[in-house]
């Protein structure tokens, strides 16, 4: 499959990832979007409001760390099915939540739900692809997440104009629910999971998808070595892929960071600058719609540039994007502009670093080792939101708290150029 042609079905399920990513977009989104009617609802300062924006995010954490693993052990098919009932229940019941803590404890289920889908569907979309145009639909898949945003903004926009900040989570809660009879027919277990694994009649169900993908059956497994029979998850942190687990989580960390410190904290902003509620969720659709954009020109650039020199390049430009942001405007058309900018280079460097993923990980271990540094990247998304509303809190300028959340993006380009990138499992 990796040296054949891309086919209908295999498109098809890279599509369904994409999809899947964009929940993910919405679910994240959708506290960011609720947010100023949560504070005004229950009155909350700026601290709580911080932990609310990040729990979801925390659960992700631990979602991928924990759930890569299963991914890689039991399927990526049923644990991304598996994800999908969790992120449904989690965003209905935050919408009936009647406290702060109960709203937090859903949202931690949620994120827990998303994390473990990411680290699968991240694996899946690069299994599903063959070499050429693996960087592609890797791509495709990443620009699923600005893409839910885009979709919910202008969704949540008309929500919010005639209902509350409840009815964004039930309309999540629907969505999710519809992707799972779609995700049960339209994604199959990968074959290199069913290759290395084997189960009972892994032989038939290769050949069952090879059929739908229109590729030729094959009559035994790839060949088996005494060394790759011994692979284990674990070897993400042993000394052949304990630098790159490092270096990769590091950098993916360091850039989340600063990108979720734009993603949560950009509507309040916005109100806080005396615009309406709606108007900020405008603005955050700008943003996502910039970084769809980014994210798909990204792709197909790194076609032809190296895939690690153009990340680099775009997180160093993002870092400096993230600066002017913190300058403010008072037109909203120009702040619109400047978040829609930010957005592009943002989530560009989002796309680098999934595709290094899948680049970086071999195939036994690419849910778990992808899972790591999702789980430690989400973990450092969670601060975010909490960092910058202590600092707004202890009386720092947007200028300030921009200029010090944009140094993230900068470290992670930093890390990268000490990166070595694989070409092949």
């Amino acid at each position: 499959m990796d040296e054949g042609g891309m086919q209908t079905w295999q498109w098809l399920a890279v599509g369904m990832t994409i999809a899947l990513n964009a929940l993910d977009g919405f679910d994240v989104l959708s506290i960011s979007f609720a947010s100023p009617g949560i504070a005004k609802e229950w009155g909350v300062d700026q601290g709580t409001l911080g932990w609310v924006l990040s729990m979801e995010l925390l659960g992700m954490a631990l979602g991928s760390v924990l759930l890569g693993g299963v991914a890689d052990k039991y399927g990526r098919r049923p644990t991304i099915l598996g994800c999908l009932v969790a992120m449904t229940l989690g965003m209905w019941f935050a919408g009936q939540s009647e406290s702060v803590n109960q709203l937090l404890v859903w949202r931690l289920i949620t994120g827990l739900g998303i994390g473990g889908m990411l680290a699968a569907i991240n694996a899946s979309a690069a299994e599903f692809s063959n070499a050429r145009w693996r960087s592609v639909a890797m791509s495709l898949m990443v620009i699923g997440y600005p893409i839910g945003g885009v979709t919910g903004g202008l969704v949540v926009q008309q929500l919010l104009a005639d209902g509350s900040w409840r009815d964004i989570f039930a309309f999540g809660a629907f969505a999710t629910a519809a992707c799972i009879p779609l995700t049960w027919f339209l994604i199959p277990e990968t074959p290199a999971f069913l290759d290395r694994k084997r189960p009972a009649g892994a032989l038939e169900k290769i050949n069952k998808t090879f059929q739908r993908f229109g590729h030729a059956a094959v009559t035994g497994f790839s060949l088996e070595t005494e060394e790759t029979a011994k692979r284990s998850p674990t070897d993400i942190f042993k000394p052949a892929l304990i630098a790159t687990t490092f270096l990769i989580s590091f950098a993916y960390f360091a850039h989340i960071t600063s990108f979720y410190f734009i993603i949560k904290w950009v509507p309040k902003i916005v109100v806080d600058m005396g615009f309406e509620p709606r108007a900020a969720a405008g603005v955050l659709t700008w943003a996502n719609l910039g970084g769809a954009l980014g994210g798909a020109a990204f792709g197909f650039i790194a076609m032809r540039v190296g895939l690690k020199r153009l990340t680099m390049i775009t997180l160093v430009l993002a870092s400096g994007l993230i600066v002017w942001f913190g300058q403010g405007t008072d037109d909203l058309t120009k702040l619109a502009a400047t978040v829609a900018i930010v957005g592009f280079f943002t989530n560009s460097a989002i796309v680098g670093l999934y595709t290094l993923f899948a680049r970086v990980f071999p195939t036994h271990v690419r849910a778990t080792g992808t899972g790591f540094a999702i789980g430690v990247g989400r973990g450092g998304a969670a601060l975010a939101p909490v960092l910058a509303g202590y600092l707004f809190m202890a009386g720092y300028s947007l200028q300030t708290v921009a200029l010090f959340m944009g140094s993230g993006s900068l470290l992670a380009a930093i890390a990268l150029s000490f990166l070595k990138v694989r070409e092949t499992d």
